[in-house]
């Protein structure tokens, strides 16, 4: 039987991250992953660095985001020299378009929001909007630049940090279904897998979307997946530099000349399937967006599964049953949420206390609420 310090149900850009840190802190860390590690919601992101909330029910993971961002840079830089790899980081801001008739009305109301949140926004002026970004549309009617927001290529990232946790020490095991949680003596003692039993003194659920999947986790994690299509054109004519928003669509630059498009929001079961329709109305915004890309390429379409909670918050922290902890549910925000959730995690099982308050996102909430429903 396998024995560790801590064991990881899920070997995506999170269970990865958190066995780096865990690894750097001197523990031994084995992560088990169903399928070929980082391939889930983690290769499908489309790696976009924002606090910004994108609707009103996720301004109270504002405050997890703005640590994350923090600790964004020394995270690459880390990552980048244990595993020899870069990851495409970019720290060059996002800027929202609008082209509503009231975009003076719509801007004045944005840029308040995110000053109000401690989140820097600056308006511009059509014009100095296509100063900074030539390819956008003459349709734009003003615009917003957030300068600190960044964005990064997620697959480099998370390749880079499944070899620096392995360089590091952690034990990432591909193939290997979670099937449950083991209980003994009253306390979690590790994982069940389909033909083994792993023991350890921690064990931490960040299985994405299939976290709810593994025996006795949905009473804590009730995730489901959220679909999200996306394409990937190139437009070698075009120069853009940010990531650009519409309240239609996202455009993500990437360093090797990509630009990637997206992304739908379906609730849809498991079903990874690219539909015509989806594609079509990505391509259409984007095109609305820059029109440029009417020439561009088409280079590859995919759809991903985000793990969604009831609330649209993550799934963070220790429960109720001695030994586990979740790192789940981080919806469209787990490429940001991932140094924050990493570090959290090695706060509190080699500290027993963490530096951000995660209060809000304990995966208590839903299991005290299940046993309030039942009473």
């Amino acid at each position: 039987m396998n024995h560790f310090d801590v064991a990881i149900a899920g070997g995506g850009l999170i269970g990865s991250a958190i066995a780096l840190e865990l690894a750097q802190a001197g523990l031994s860390v084995g992560v088990f992953e169903k399928g070929e590690p980082g391939r889930e919601a983690s290769w499908a992101s489309a790696g976009i660095l924002s606090p910004a909330p994108e609707a009103p029910g996720m301004i109270p993971i504002v405050p997890l985001a703005k640590a994350s961002m923090d600790l964004y840079p020394g995270f690459v830089a880390n990552v980048e020299e244990i595993s020899g790899q870069s990851v495409g980081f970019r720290p060059f801001g996002t800027m929202d378009a609008l082209f509503s008739r009231d975009a003076a009305r719509d801007l004045s109301t944005l840029i308040a929001l995110h000053h109000g949140l401690g989140l820097r926004a600056e308006p511009l002026r059509p014009e100095e909007a296509r100063e900074l970004e030539p390819a956008l549309s003459p349709e734009v009617e003003a615009a917003a630049l957030r300068p600190e927001e960044a964005s990064i290529d997620n697959r480099a990232l998370t390749r880079a940090v499944l070899r620096a946790a392995q360089q590091s020490g952690a034990e990432i095991f591909q193939d290997h279904d979670v099937e449950a949680i083991w209980h003994e003596k009253g306390r979690c003692a590790g994982l069940k897998l389909r033909n083994e039993n792993v023991s350890a003194k921690w064990t931490i659920i960040a299985a994405g979307c299939f976290s709810a999947n593994i025996e006795g986790v949905a009473a804590y994690a009730p995730v489901r997946p959220a679909k999200g299509q996306m394409v990937s054109m190139r437009a070698d004519e075009l120069k853009i530099e940010r990531v650009l928003w519409s309240e239609k669509v996202y455009l993500v630059p990437r360093n090797d000349g990509r630009m990637l498009a997206g992304a739908s929001v379906e609730y849809v079961g498991f079903d990874k399937h690219v539909t015509a329709g989806a594609v079509e109305k990505i391509l259409s915004d984007a095109i609305e967006l820059v029109p440029g890309l009417a020439k561009a390429r088409i280079e590859e379409t995919w759809a991903g599964l985000r793990p969604d909670s009831p609330d649209h918050l993550p799934i963070l922290g220790p429960t109720d049953l001695d030994g586990l902890l979740m790192a789940t549910g981080h919806f469209r925000s787990g490429v940001l949420l991932t140094p924050v959730t990493a570090r959290l995690m090695r706060e509190w099982i080699t500290q027993q206390w963490v530096t951000v308050d995660w209060e809000r996102f304990s995966p208590m909430r839903f299991a005290t609420a299940k046993k309030q429903t039942t009473a």
